[in-house]
């Protein structure tokens, strides 16, 4: 099988277009979470460590200035991204057991009528 046949395969099974939903609302999500960390969460950490921008947190060494405030918040933007996809993926797998442990449905009672057939199959098999 050549190659364009194997990703024609690919693209057609429908994981690439699952995918690209996923990076779109990832990316989305992403903005969502950053706005949440820099306006919300990093000035009332501020509050609590004494007014520190961590954005502007650097330090200079030689001509290079590295800014390990910004990287800080990176940092806790993943945590927060982190901990929102692992409850998401819990409560998806959650949502997946319960529907696996529903039992099936009981089989209907045969009716009379079905009854006497199966008697008869039976007698016709046994002669």
């Amino acid at each position: 099988m050549g190659f364009i046949q194997e990703f024609k395969e690919f693209a057609i099974k429908g994981n690439v277009m699952d995918m690209a939903v996923g990076v779109i609302i990832g990316g989305a999500f992403g903005k969502i979470v950053s706005s949440l960390v820099d306006d919300i969460l990093m000035p009332v950490t501020g509050l609590f460590t004494g007014g520190v921008d961590f954005s502007k947190l650097s330090a200079k060494i030689g001509d290079a200035t590295v800014t390990y405030g910004m990287f800080i918040q990176n940092v806790i933007d993943f945590l927060i991204i982190a901990g929102c996809i692992f409850i998401m993926v819990k409560a998806m797998n959650k949502l997946i057991k319960k529907k696996e442990e529903e039992p099936a449905p009981a089989a209907p009672k045969p009716s009379a009528e079905e009854k006497l057939l199966s008697e008869i199959r039976d007698l016709l098999k046994n002669k």
